[in-house]
């Protein structure tokens, strides 16, 4: 009787059993007659012994030859270890290569450039760091998804090819669609307008693409966006509902991503004060202020760029939520303040330890007069927005909504340097592969 294939994060459940493990040799080492295997399978790493009395003689001086990315098939005894991270070990009875490599791997233990890593992206995939950020954005998608669905959103695709940008062309990728011109979408969110309008609350995740030419640790060229959508909602009930998405998300995260933010040795407390303390709220001219006190030379009527951010963070200890920004430097549907038309009813979040921006959004107008007005005076064409002035020609409602980058959330939540890890094929300025 075949012993069963078990993955190697549930092999706690199968102490004192025989099991077949099925993986990658991670690394080895030798003591006379032990060798010590670190296997991987993409679910843990566990050490293999083979005890030469144990084994053929033959496949103890196969496994002696192995090296590092070898391809096995190993069967053995389940113990348990409570030196190991997973509280087991396994005694090698029987061992199958698969397939050695010809070549020395390429990434070994050895400190690597950033350049060598990237254009071997595919190889570097498989390190302990990179895996344990991947499985955090995959829990994160899985957490996203879940708070949305359970608060009776309905997920909608926004498209890819639009014919309209979303705020202005300047960033846009330009793609020939068979006689016509189109764009690679940089935002689902006037499709989320729409979709708002008829299901009451929406969201789209989807890749997005901006080709700003930045080179900086924020910015890729593709990245996904999740961008809800509320009918009769307003500002602050936008923040609201922002505020309790990150906590939620992070909580989760918190709860059951504690090994791999241990390999990434992630300070919690901020990610702990996210889900226990509310955010912190100042409105702009409060921020700019602040601001002056803390040394920067910023003017009212500025966008914040990211020394602000960082500057204005730094004495915090969780999110906080900047709102009313002046209308000059926001998109044309962003609603203006009714109490100040100088202001838009929007807001950002922003990170604390210097990784600001992570959602930005707000109310969006409804005055059919007033888009008119503002379409013309970003230059953006007409027919292009034809359908979406329809939303405000049937049945026009108060509504808002948001839009948070994956890939920022990802580098926060794992406190990483630059977001190029976040995602597991980046695309930069500079890289287009592989």
């Amino acid at each position: 009787m075949s012993t069963p294939h078990i993955r190697i994060s549930k092999l706690g459940q199968h102490i004192d059993q025989n099991v077949t493990i099925k993986g990658w040799l991670y690394n080895k080492r030798s003591s006379g007659k032990l060798q010590f295997l670190q296997v991987r399978d993409g679910s843990g790493i566990v050490q293999c012994v083979i005890f030469k009395g144990d084994v053929p003689e033959d496949l103890f001086k196969e496994a002696s030859g192995l090296t590092q990315e070898t391809s096995i098939i190993i069967t053995g005894l389940v113990k348990q270890d409570d030196r190991s991270s997973l509280g087991v070990e396994i005694g090698v009875t029987d061992l199958e290569v698969v397939h050695q490599p010809k070549e020395d791997y390429p990434i070994s233990p050895k400190d690597h450039g950033v350049a060598f890593l990237l254009d071997h992206r595919h190889l570097w995939l498989r390190s302990k760091r990179q895996n344990a950020i991947l499985k955090i954005r995959s829990r994160l998608i899985q957490a996203i998804r879940r708070f949305f669905d359970d608060q009776d959103f309905v997920c909608l695709d926004a498209p890819i090819f639009t014919p309209n940008a979303c705020e202005g062309t300047s960033n846009l990728f330009e793609t020939q669609y068979f006689d016509d011109k189109a764009y690679l979408s940089q935002s689902g969110q006037l499709y989320m307008e729409a979709g708002a309008m008829a299901f009451g609350k929406v969201y789209c995740f989807g890749p997005t693409f901006r080709a700003e030419k930045s080179k900086t640790r924020r910015h890729l060229t593709e990245f996904w966006m999740i961008e809800p959508e509320v009918a009769f909602m307003d500002l602050d009930g936008d923040i609201q509902l922002a505020e309790e998405f990150l906590a939620f998300v992070v909580a989760d995260i918190l709860k059951h991503q504690k090994a791999e933010l241990e390999i990434l040795e992630r300070d919690l407390s901020t990610l702990e004060n996210t889900t226990q303390k509310g955010f912190v709220r100042l409105q702009y001219d409060d921020a700019i202020k602040q601001l002056h006190e803390l040394g920067s030379d910023i003017k009212w009527g500025d966008d914040f760029g990211a020394q602000d951010e960082t500057i204005l963070t730094e004495n915090f200890d969780r999110p906080i939520v900047v709102h009313r920004f002046p209308k000059v430097f926001k998109a044309f549907y962003m609603k203006e303040d009714p109490q100040n038309d100088q202001l838009s009813m929007s807001m950002d979040i922003l990170a604390p330890e210097g990784y600001g921006e992570i959602i930005g959004g707000g109310a969006r107008e409804t005055s059919l007069d007033i888009l008119e007005r503002k379409i013309k005076d970003h230059e953006l064409p007409r027919d292009a927005f034809d359908w979406y002035m329809d939303l405000r020609k049937y049945g026009s409602v108060p509504h808002a909504g948001f839009g948070l980058g994956l890939e920022r959330l990802v580098a926060w939540v794992c406190g990483l340097h630059h977001v190029r890890e976040t995602i597991p094929f980046p695309r930069m300025m500079e890289r287009l592969k592989p």
